[in-house]
């Protein structure tokens, strides 16, 4: 019997899916955070937007160095489970296809973790990250490598015998760098990470990844 296939909203998709996020096996997630948070390198007392912030995966590494986190998500489920984690945090429901919420010019840094597959309207969140950073602030972007999403794989989950897939909007490297060049940033580095034996240990099922790229890694400077 094929398996029950649903196609949920992104909202409701990742409300359904918050209470087991943390406990689902995901190749690019154990390789976003063995990364992402060494291309961000928070430091003591700088103002960071996580958006897209999720169950707060990255919340609790710039508590670590000090820093002052604020968190966006849509989800209101994912953002449960960070206040649960993190509550003193501050955290704010928000779509990033809508102008952030935010004030301009306030952040030392924003992190923007894989969940570009997911907006519509990237150039203009692009801008806004600009506006909301301060003179020299920096960006760090993250997403599902444009190969994978090319090759039709999406961001997924099974919950009670019923496969549910969220959709990837499909961008190619060249779009990103293009929209955030656009957007004003300058210093603009890629990486490119790719499963590895490491990966392959922590979740078996993952060797299937082995030498192909899963995570698109970029860092740029406002100014």
């Amino acid at each position: 019997m094929a398996k029950k296939v649903d196609r949920p909203s992104i909202r409701d998709g990742y409300d359904l899916w918050s209470e087991t996020y943390d406990a689902t096996a995901n190749p690019l997630v154990a390789l976003d955070r063995r990364h992402t948070t060494s291309l961000l390198r928070p430091q003591p007392h700088e103002r960071i937007l996580d958006a897209g912030c999720g169950t707060g995966g990255h919340l609790g590494l710039m508590l670590l160095a000090l820093s002052s986190p604020f968190g966006l998500d849509l989800s209101r489920g994912m953002l449960s489970m960070a206040r649960r984690k993190f509550p003193s945090v501050p955290l704010a429901q928000a779509d990033l296809n809508d102008r952030l919420p935010v004030h301009r010019r306030i952040f030392d840094a924003v992190l923007c973790a894989l969940v570009s597959e997911h907006i519509a309207k990237l150039g203009m969140l692009f801008r806004d990250f600009f506006d909301s950073l301060a003179a020299g602030g920096r960006l760090v972007f993250s997403a599902f490598h444009p190969e994978m999403a090319a090759a039709g794989i999406e961001a997924n989950f099974e919950r009670n015998g019923v496969e549910h897939r969220l959709g990837a909007l499909r961008y190619t490297v060249d779009d990103y760098l293009t929209m955030i060049d656009d957007a004003g940033f300058r210093n603009i580095r890629v990486s490119e990470f790719h499963g590895d034996e490491a990966l392959a240990q922590e979740i078996p099922w993952a060797l299937k990844y082995l030498g192909r790229p899963l995570m698109l890694g970029v860092q740029a400077t406002k100014g």
